[in-house]
Protein backbone atom coordinates (compact mmCIF):
# COMPACT_ATOMS: atom_id res chain seq x y z
CA UNK A 1 0.00 0.00 0.00
CA UNK A 2 1.04 3.27 -0.61
CA UNK A 3 2.43 5.60 2.04
CA UNK A 4 0.36 9.43 2.19
CA UNK A 5 2.31 11.73 1.13
CA UNK A 6 2.37 14.87 3.76
CA UNK A 7 2.00 18.15 2.56
CA UNK A 8 2.61 20.92 4.46
CA UNK A 9 1.27 24.49 3.55
CA UNK A 10 2.70 27.97 5.03
CA UNK A 11 0.02 30.53 4.58
CA UNK A 12 -3.78 30.49 5.04
CA UNK A 13 -4.55 33.10 2.77
CA UNK A 14 -6.11 32.86 -0.80
CA UNK A 15 -3.56 30.89 -2.11
CA UNK A 16 -2.75 28.76 0.74
CA UNK A 17 -6.47 28.16 0.86
CA UNK A 18 -7.03 26.49 -2.82
CA UNK A 19 -3.85 24.74 -3.03
CA UNK A 20 -4.98 22.71 0.10
CA UNK A 21 -8.68 21.64 -1.56
CA UNK A 22 -6.73 20.57 -4.28
CA UNK A 23 -4.38 18.54 -2.18
CA UNK A 24 -6.99 17.45 -0.22
CA UNK A 25 -8.89 16.28 -3.36
CA UNK A 26 -5.56 13.46 -3.60
CA UNK A 27 -6.52 12.20 0.03
CA UNK A 28 -3.29 13.70 1.12
CA UNK A 29 -2.25 14.71 5.04
CA UNK A 30 -2.47 18.54 4.87
CA UNK A 31 -1.46 21.46 7.52
CA UNK A 32 -1.49 24.45 6.67
CA UNK A 33 0.42 27.01 8.95
CA UNK A 34 -1.10 30.38 9.44
CA UNK A 35 1.06 33.16 11.38
CA UNK A 36 -2.63 34.25 12.78
CA UNK A 37 -5.86 33.26 14.19
CA UNK A 38 -7.96 33.56 10.62
CA UNK A 39 -7.99 32.12 7.64
CA UNK A 40 -8.02 34.70 4.50
CA UNK A 41 -4.40 36.12 4.56
CA UNK A 42 -4.38 40.03 3.37
CA UNK A 43 -8.27 40.24 3.12
CA UNK A 44 -8.98 40.18 6.69
CA UNK A 45 -8.84 43.88 7.97
CA UNK A 46 -7.17 44.38 10.56
CA UNK A 47 -5.51 40.45 11.23
CA UNK A 48 -3.90 39.90 14.12
CA UNK A 49 -0.63 38.71 12.03
CA UNK A 50 0.14 41.91 11.29
CA UNK A 51 0.85 41.25 7.66
CA UNK A 52 -2.60 42.76 5.91
CA UNK A 53 -2.30 45.70 4.34
CA UNK A 54 -6.03 46.00 3.93
CA UNK A 55 -7.68 49.24 4.37
CA UNK A 56 -11.33 50.30 5.55
CA UNK A 57 -12.55 51.18 1.89
CA UNK A 58 -10.71 48.95 0.13
CA UNK A 59 -12.00 46.32 -2.52
CA UNK A 60 -10.67 44.01 -4.63
CA UNK A 61 -9.51 45.37 -8.35
CA UNK A 62 -10.83 42.42 -10.29
CA UNK A 63 -14.47 41.54 -10.78
CA UNK A 64 -16.36 39.21 -8.53
CA UNK A 65 -16.86 36.38 -11.11
CA UNK A 66 -13.65 36.67 -12.26
CA UNK A 67 -12.00 36.80 -8.90
CA UNK A 68 -13.97 33.46 -7.51
CA UNK A 69 -12.24 30.27 -7.37
CA UNK A 70 -14.03 27.65 -10.31
CA UNK A 71 -15.52 25.34 -8.23
CA UNK A 72 -17.22 28.19 -5.70
CA UNK A 73 -18.54 30.83 -6.92
CA UNK A 74 -19.44 34.05 -4.47
CA UNK A 75 -22.95 34.40 -3.85
CA UNK A 76 -24.87 36.09 -6.14
CA UNK A 77 -25.86 39.36 -3.71
CA UNK A 78 -22.04 40.50 -3.26
CA UNK A 79 -21.58 42.93 -4.89
CA UNK A 80 -20.06 43.00 -8.46
CA UNK A 81 -16.47 44.33 -6.87
CA UNK A 82 -16.05 43.06 -3.17
CA UNK A 83 -15.07 44.82 -0.35
CA UNK A 84 -12.66 43.27 1.87
CA UNK A 85 -14.98 42.09 3.90
CA UNK A 86 -16.86 39.92 1.62
CA UNK A 87 -13.38 38.44 0.63
CA UNK A 88 -12.79 37.39 4.21
CA UNK A 89 -15.61 35.98 4.42
CA UNK A 90 -15.76 34.25 1.00
CA UNK A 91 -12.58 32.90 1.98
CA UNK A 92 -13.55 31.71 5.22
CA UNK A 93 -16.82 30.13 4.03
CA UNK A 94 -14.40 28.02 1.75
CA UNK A 95 -12.00 26.97 3.41
CA UNK A 96 -14.52 25.50 6.14
CA UNK A 97 -16.78 24.30 3.35
CA UNK A 98 -13.58 22.13 1.91
CA UNK A 99 -12.17 21.29 5.26
CA UNK A 100 -9.91 23.41 5.35
CA UNK A 101 -10.16 25.51 8.69
CA UNK A 102 -9.68 22.61 10.56
CA UNK A 103 -6.47 21.44 9.15
CA UNK A 104 -4.59 24.66 9.98
CA UNK A 105 -2.62 25.00 12.86
CA UNK A 106 -3.64 28.82 13.95
CA UNK A 107 -0.87 31.06 15.41
CA UNK A 108 2.16 29.38 13.92
CA UNK A 109 4.81 31.24 12.77
CA UNK A 110 7.44 29.18 10.83
CA UNK A 111 10.95 30.63 11.31
CA UNK A 112 12.81 27.96 9.76
CA UNK A 113 12.73 25.71 6.27
CA UNK A 114 15.16 22.93 5.42
CA UNK A 115 15.64 19.38 3.94
CA UNK A 116 15.34 17.06 6.37
CA UNK A 117 18.01 14.93 7.42
CA UNK A 118 16.40 11.94 5.07
CA UNK A 119 16.11 14.56 2.11
CA UNK A 120 17.27 13.12 -1.21
CA UNK A 121 15.61 14.46 -4.68
CA UNK A 122 13.88 10.84 -5.17
CA UNK A 123 12.37 11.73 -1.78
CA UNK A 124 12.22 14.78 -0.67
CA UNK A 125 11.41 15.30 2.76
CA UNK A 126 11.17 18.80 4.31
CA UNK A 127 11.49 19.92 8.29
CA UNK A 128 9.82 23.63 9.31
CA UNK A 129 10.56 25.22 12.70
CA UNK A 130 7.84 27.20 14.00
CA UNK A 131 8.91 30.11 16.72
CA UNK A 132 7.47 27.81 19.69
CA UNK A 133 10.28 25.49 18.52
CA UNK A 134 8.58 22.76 17.55
CA UNK A 135 9.70 20.63 14.08
CA UNK A 136 7.38 19.66 11.66
CA UNK A 137 8.13 17.25 8.47
CA UNK A 138 6.29 17.06 5.29
CA UNK A 139 7.36 15.11 2.01
CA UNK A 140 6.06 18.44 0.51
CA UNK A 141 6.13 21.88 1.74
CA UNK A 142 4.45 24.77 -0.63
CA UNK A 143 5.46 28.56 0.48
CA UNK A 144 2.11 30.51 0.26
CA UNK A 145 3.00 33.40 2.67
CA UNK A 146 2.43 35.95 0.14
CA UNK A 147 5.07 38.85 -1.26
CA UNK A 148 3.07 42.03 -0.23
CA UNK A 149 3.88 41.89 3.27
CA UNK A 150 7.17 43.97 3.67
CA UNK A 151 6.83 47.44 3.13
CA UNK A 152 9.63 48.81 0.49
CA UNK A 153 11.22 51.58 2.61
CA UNK A 154 12.63 54.50 0.63
CA UNK A 155 15.02 56.16 3.25
CA UNK A 156 14.91 59.64 1.33
CA UNK A 157 10.95 59.68 2.55
CA UNK A 158 11.00 57.88 6.02
CA UNK A 159 14.41 59.36 7.26
CA UNK A 160 14.40 62.74 5.01
CA UNK A 161 10.95 63.93 5.98
CA UNK A 162 10.34 65.33 9.06
CA UNK A 163 5.94 65.01 9.09
CA UNK A 164 4.06 62.61 9.92
CA UNK A 165 5.31 59.94 7.86
CA UNK A 166 3.62 55.98 7.28
CA UNK A 167 3.43 53.22 4.92
CA UNK A 168 0.33 52.44 2.83
CA UNK A 169 0.72 49.21 4.72
CA UNK A 170 0.26 51.29 8.27
CA UNK A 171 -2.71 53.12 6.56
CA UNK A 172 -6.31 52.34 7.59
CA UNK A 173 -8.77 54.96 6.48
CA UNK A 174 -9.16 58.64 5.91
CA UNK A 175 -10.35 60.28 8.84
CA UNK A 176 -7.02 60.91 10.77
CA UNK A 177 -5.58 63.34 7.45
CA UNK A 178 -9.06 65.51 7.63
CA UNK A 179 -7.88 69.15 7.05
CA UNK A 180 -4.48 68.37 6.54
CA UNK A 181 -2.01 68.79 3.56
CA UNK A 182 -0.98 65.28 2.77
CA UNK A 183 1.40 64.02 -0.08
CA UNK A 184 0.73 60.23 -1.68
CA UNK A 185 3.92 58.57 -3.28
CA UNK A 186 3.33 56.13 -5.91
CA UNK A 187 1.13 55.03 -8.88
CA UNK A 188 0.00 51.52 -7.90
CA UNK A 189 -3.14 50.40 -6.86
CA UNK A 190 -2.88 51.33 -3.18
CA UNK A 191 -1.92 54.91 -3.99
CA UNK A 192 -4.51 55.66 -6.45
CA UNK A 193 -7.06 54.35 -3.63
CA UNK A 194 -5.93 56.73 -0.88
CA UNK A 195 -5.02 59.31 -2.32
CA UNK A 196 -9.05 59.02 -3.77
CA UNK A 197 -9.85 58.50 -0.04
CA UNK A 198 -8.32 61.67 0.85
CA UNK A 199 -9.58 63.94 -1.72
CA UNK A 200 -13.17 65.01 -0.14
CA UNK A 201 -11.34 65.74 3.61
CA UNK A 202 -8.05 66.36 3.06
CA UNK A 203 -6.95 70.11 2.89
CA UNK A 204 -4.79 69.69 -0.02
CA UNK A 205 -3.91 65.99 -1.54
CA UNK A 206 -0.64 65.79 -4.03
CA UNK A 207 0.13 62.74 -5.48
CA UNK A 208 3.71 61.89 -6.50
CA UNK A 209 3.69 59.86 -10.01
CA UNK A 210 7.69 58.75 -10.67
CA UNK A 211 6.65 56.41 -12.96
CA UNK A 212 3.69 56.16 -16.14
CA UNK A 213 0.33 54.94 -15.01
CA UNK A 214 -2.18 53.01 -17.25
CA UNK A 215 -5.44 53.48 -14.92
CA UNK A 216 -8.14 51.41 -16.13
CA UNK A 217 -11.88 51.91 -14.66
CA UNK A 218 -13.62 49.43 -12.70
CA UNK A 219 -16.65 50.04 -15.23
CA UNK A 220 -16.97 50.42 -18.84
CA UNK A 221 -20.76 50.94 -20.70
CA UNK A 222 -22.46 49.88 -17.37
CA UNK A 223 -20.34 46.43 -16.97
CA UNK A 224 -17.48 45.13 -15.35
CA UNK A 225 -14.21 46.48 -17.40
CA UNK A 226 -13.11 42.73 -17.84
CA UNK A 227 -16.41 41.46 -19.24
CA UNK A 228 -15.69 44.50 -22.02
CA UNK A 229 -12.27 43.47 -22.59
CA UNK A 230 -12.41 39.66 -22.61
CA UNK A 231 -13.73 39.17 -26.00
CA UNK A 232 -10.21 40.67 -26.77
CA UNK A 233 -8.35 37.95 -24.41
CA UNK A 234 -7.85 35.23 -26.55
CA UNK A 235 -4.86 33.19 -26.49
CA UNK A 236 -5.13 33.48 -30.88
CA UNK A 237 -5.15 37.15 -30.70
CA UNK A 238 -1.46 38.83 -30.65
CA UNK A 239 -0.01 40.67 -27.53
CA UNK A 240 0.39 43.80 -29.07
CA UNK A 241 -3.26 43.92 -30.28
CA UNK A 242 -4.41 43.13 -26.82
CA UNK A 243 -2.32 45.88 -25.49
CA UNK A 244 -3.07 48.39 -27.92
CA UNK A 245 -7.20 48.12 -27.71
CA UNK A 246 -6.27 47.93 -23.52
CA UNK A 247 -5.10 51.12 -24.10
CA UNK A 248 -7.32 52.70 -26.64
CA UNK A 249 -10.40 51.34 -24.16
CA UNK A 250 -8.75 53.68 -21.38
CA UNK A 251 -8.24 56.24 -23.60
CA UNK A 252 -11.52 56.55 -24.41
CA UNK A 253 -12.67 56.31 -20.90
CA UNK A 254 -10.39 58.23 -18.91
CA UNK A 255 -8.63 60.13 -21.44
CA UNK A 256 -4.82 61.02 -22.17
CA UNK A 257 -2.58 59.90 -18.99
CA UNK A 258 -0.47 62.22 -19.68
CA UNK A 259 -2.68 65.05 -19.87
CA UNK A 260 -3.80 64.07 -16.16
CA UNK A 261 0.02 64.60 -15.44
CA UNK A 262 1.66 60.66 -15.52
CA UNK A 263 5.02 60.78 -16.97
CA UNK A 264 5.10 59.25 -20.71
CA UNK A 265 7.16 55.89 -21.23
CA UNK A 266 7.93 53.24 -23.75
CA UNK A 267 7.68 50.12 -21.64
CA UNK A 268 4.58 48.82 -20.57
CA UNK A 269 3.28 49.31 -16.51
CA UNK A 270 1.52 47.37 -14.81
CA UNK A 271 -2.19 48.55 -14.50
CA UNK A 272 -3.59 49.66 -12.28
CA UNK A 273 -7.33 50.12 -11.34
CA UNK A 274 -9.58 52.96 -9.75
CA UNK A 275 -13.19 54.16 -9.94
CA UNK A 276 -12.48 57.81 -8.41
CA UNK A 277 -8.97 59.13 -8.62
CA UNK A 278 -9.60 60.02 -12.32
CA UNK A 279 -12.48 62.63 -11.49
CA UNK A 280 -10.59 63.67 -8.40
CA UNK A 281 -7.78 64.58 -10.87
CA UNK A 282 -9.61 66.55 -13.29
CA UNK A 283 -11.47 68.19 -9.81
CA UNK A 284 -8.66 69.15 -8.72
CA UNK A 285 -9.06 67.73 -4.92
CA UNK A 286 -5.98 65.63 -6.75
CA UNK A 287 -2.78 67.07 -7.82
CA UNK A 288 -0.65 64.87 -9.45
CA UNK A 289 3.78 65.88 -9.34
CA UNK A 290 5.96 63.73 -11.24
CA UNK A 291 8.74 63.34 -8.68
CA UNK A 292 10.79 64.47 -5.48
CA UNK A 293 14.20 65.88 -6.04
CA UNK A 294 14.75 66.64 -2.36
CA UNK A 295 13.42 67.31 1.22
CA UNK A 296 13.89 69.74 4.00
CA UNK A 297 12.10 69.40 6.78
CA UNK A 298 8.31 69.25 5.83
CA UNK A 299 8.96 70.95 2.92
CA UNK A 300 9.19 69.31 -0.66
CA UNK A 301 10.55 70.53 -3.82
CA UNK A 302 9.30 68.95 -6.58
CA UNK A 303 11.08 68.14 -10.27
CA UNK A 304 8.99 70.55 -11.71
CA UNK A 305 10.44 73.39 -9.74
CA UNK A 306 7.83 74.39 -6.95
CA UNK A 307 7.45 73.60 -3.59
CA UNK A 308 5.00 72.48 -0.93
CA UNK A 309 5.10 72.29 2.96
CA UNK A 310 3.24 69.05 3.92
CA UNK A 311 1.56 68.07 7.42
CA UNK A 312 1.77 63.91 5.83
CA UNK A 313 3.92 61.99 3.58
CA UNK A 314 2.70 58.67 2.90
CA UNK A 315 5.09 55.90 0.62
CA UNK A 316 3.08 53.40 -1.01
CA UNK A 317 6.42 52.63 -2.40
CA UNK A 318 5.52 48.95 -2.89
CA UNK A 319 6.61 45.51 -1.17
CA UNK A 320 9.85 43.46 -0.50
CA UNK A 321 9.66 40.09 -0.88
CA UNK A 322 10.23 38.64 2.61
CA UNK A 323 11.01 35.07 3.24
CA UNK A 324 13.15 35.39 6.38
CA UNK A 325 12.19 31.93 7.20
CA UNK A 326 14.25 30.65 3.83
CA UNK A 327 17.78 30.02 3.49
CA UNK A 328 19.56 31.71 0.88
CA UNK A 329 21.01 28.63 -0.09
CA UNK A 330 17.29 27.37 -0.75
CA UNK A 331 15.80 30.08 -3.13
CA UNK A 332 17.78 33.45 -2.78
CA UNK A 333 15.84 36.84 -3.69
CA UNK A 334 17.63 38.85 -6.46
CA UNK A 335 16.61 42.52 -7.06
CA UNK A 336 13.16 41.48 -5.35
CA UNK A 337 12.66 38.67 -7.93
CA UNK A 338 12.93 34.74 -7.92
CA UNK A 339 14.49 32.29 -9.59
CA UNK A 340 11.89 29.68 -9.80
CA UNK A 341 11.10 27.64 -13.06
CA UNK A 342 7.62 28.64 -14.02
CA UNK A 343 7.31 31.11 -11.10
CA UNK A 344 7.07 28.16 -8.66
CA UNK A 345 9.81 25.45 -8.37
CA UNK A 346 13.57 26.17 -7.41
CA UNK A 347 15.53 24.14 -9.81
CA UNK A 348 17.35 22.81 -7.42
CA UNK A 349 15.25 21.22 -5.00
CA UNK A 350 12.26 18.92 -5.36
CA UNK A 351 9.25 19.15 -3.21
CA UNK A 352 9.15 22.52 -2.32
CA UNK A 353 7.13 25.08 -4.43
CA UNK A 354 6.45 28.81 -4.05
CA UNK A 355 2.83 30.02 -4.69
CA UNK A 356 1.58 32.93 -6.04
CA UNK A 357 4.71 35.07 -5.91
CA UNK A 358 3.79 37.13 -8.98
CA UNK A 359 2.29 40.08 -10.22
CA UNK A 360 -0.05 39.19 -12.88
CA UNK A 361 -3.22 41.51 -15.47
CA UNK A 362 -5.56 39.70 -13.88
CA UNK A 363 -7.26 37.84 -10.59
CA UNK A 364 -4.57 35.77 -8.49
CA UNK A 365 -6.50 33.39 -7.47
CA UNK A 366 -7.77 32.05 -10.89
CA UNK A 367 -3.57 31.90 -11.89
CA UNK A 368 -3.48 30.22 -8.10
CA UNK A 369 -5.64 27.30 -9.24
CA UNK A 370 -3.95 26.75 -11.88
CA UNK A 371 -0.54 26.91 -10.44
CA UNK A 372 -2.00 24.68 -7.87
CA UNK A 373 -3.32 21.87 -10.32
CA UNK A 374 0.32 22.03 -12.07
CA UNK A 375 1.81 21.58 -8.67
CA UNK A 376 -0.63 18.67 -7.73
CA UNK A 377 0.18 16.60 -10.67
CA UNK A 378 4.14 16.49 -9.95
CA UNK A 379 3.27 15.44 -6.75
CA UNK A 380 1.20 12.83 -7.82
CA UNK A 381 3.89 11.51 -9.72
CA UNK A 382 1.54 11.89 -13.09
CA UNK A 383 3.86 14.45 -14.49
CA UNK A 384 7.71 14.72 -14.54
CA UNK A 385 10.44 17.99 -14.43
CA UNK A 386 12.71 18.43 -16.68
CA UNK A 387 16.41 19.01 -15.99
CA UNK A 388 18.01 21.69 -14.33
CA UNK A 389 19.40 22.70 -17.70
CA UNK A 390 16.28 23.71 -18.89
CA UNK A 391 14.60 24.93 -15.51
CA UNK A 392 17.20 27.51 -15.69
CA UNK A 393 16.75 28.37 -19.09
CA UNK A 394 12.99 28.90 -18.94
CA UNK A 395 14.12 31.26 -15.71
CA UNK A 396 16.24 33.09 -17.96
CA UNK A 397 13.60 33.64 -21.07
CA UNK A 398 10.75 34.59 -18.34
CA UNK A 399 13.48 37.19 -16.96
CA UNK A 400 14.27 38.57 -20.56
CA UNK A 401 10.52 38.90 -21.22
CA UNK A 402 10.16 40.91 -17.99
CA UNK A 403 13.15 43.13 -19.45
CA UNK A 404 11.61 43.64 -22.81
CA UNK A 405 8.42 44.43 -21.98
CA UNK A 406 8.58 46.59 -18.39
CA UNK A 407 11.02 49.02 -16.55
CA UNK A 408 13.62 47.73 -14.63
CA UNK A 409 12.12 48.44 -11.35
CA UNK A 410 11.50 45.51 -8.27
CA UNK A 411 7.99 45.88 -9.10
CA UNK A 412 8.04 44.37 -12.13
CA UNK A 413 10.74 41.81 -11.19
CA UNK A 414 7.84 38.97 -10.89
CA UNK A 415 5.44 40.02 -13.40
CA UNK A 416 3.46 37.63 -15.69
CA UNK A 417 0.81 38.14 -18.11
CA UNK A 418 -1.91 35.79 -17.59
CA UNK A 419 -2.76 34.59 -21.54
CA UNK A 420 0.87 33.04 -21.87
CA UNK A 421 1.57 32.23 -18.57
CA UNK A 422 -1.22 29.66 -19.03
CA UNK A 423 -0.33 29.11 -22.19
CA UNK A 424 3.39 28.03 -20.56
CA UNK A 425 1.85 26.41 -17.63
CA UNK A 426 -0.23 23.86 -20.11
CA UNK A 427 2.58 23.58 -22.40
CA UNK A 428 4.99 22.13 -19.75
CA UNK A 429 2.29 19.93 -18.59
CA UNK A 430 2.37 18.41 -21.57
CA UNK A 431 5.86 17.77 -21.52
CA UNK A 432 5.63 16.89 -18.43
CA UNK A 433 3.47 14.12 -18.21
CA UNK A 434 4.79 12.62 -21.20
CA UNK A 435 7.99 12.78 -19.54
CA UNK A 436 6.70 10.71 -16.78
CA UNK A 437 4.87 8.68 -19.24
CA UNK A 438 1.09 9.49 -17.74
CA UNK A 439 -1.35 9.95 -20.60
CA UNK A 440 -1.15 13.66 -21.75
CA UNK A 441 -4.45 15.46 -20.55
CA UNK A 442 -6.09 18.55 -19.94
CA UNK A 443 -5.84 19.23 -15.76
CA UNK A 444 -8.36 22.74 -16.18
CA UNK A 445 -5.26 25.41 -15.71
CA UNK A 446 -7.20 28.69 -16.74
CA UNK A 447 -10.81 27.00 -16.71
CA UNK A 448 -13.23 29.85 -16.12
CA UNK A 449 -16.73 28.00 -15.96
CA UNK A 450 -19.04 29.87 -17.74
CA UNK A 451 -21.97 32.53 -16.01
CA UNK A 452 -24.98 30.57 -14.96
CA UNK A 453 -23.25 27.47 -15.64
CA UNK A 454 -22.58 24.69 -12.80
CA UNK A 455 -18.95 24.05 -12.77
CA UNK A 456 -18.06 20.91 -14.26
CA UNK A 457 -14.04 21.80 -14.90
CA UNK A 458 -11.85 20.18 -17.55
CA UNK A 459 -9.86 18.72 -14.87
CA UNK A 460 -12.57 17.16 -13.06
CA UNK A 461 -14.18 15.53 -16.53
CA UNK A 462 -10.75 13.90 -17.24
CA UNK A 463 -10.26 12.67 -14.13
Amino acid sequence: MMERKSIGIVGAGASGLTCAKHMLEEGWDVTLYEIGSHVGGMWVYNNDNNRSSAYRTLHINTARDLTSFSDYPFDPSVQPFPSHWDMAKYLKDYGEHFGITKRTRFNTKIVDLRPAPSYSPEKPRWQLTSEAGEIFEHDTVVVASGHLTKPLEVAMFRDGFKGEYLHSHDYKEPAPFVKKRVCVVGVGNSALDIASDLAVGAERTVLIARSSALIIPKLAFGRPFWDTIQPFYKPWIPAAVRNRVLKALVYIIQGDMKRLGFPETSKRVHATSNANIVNHIHYRRVIVKQGIERIEGKTLHFVDGTTEEFDTLIAATGYEIDLDFVPPEILAIKDNGLDLYMRLVPPDWRGLYFLAFFNSDTALNWICEGQTRWIREHEAGRAAFPSKADMLAEIDQRKSWVRTNFKDTPRHAIEVEHLPYFADLRRTMSEAQKRAGAPVRDIGIGFKPKKGAKFSPRAEAAE
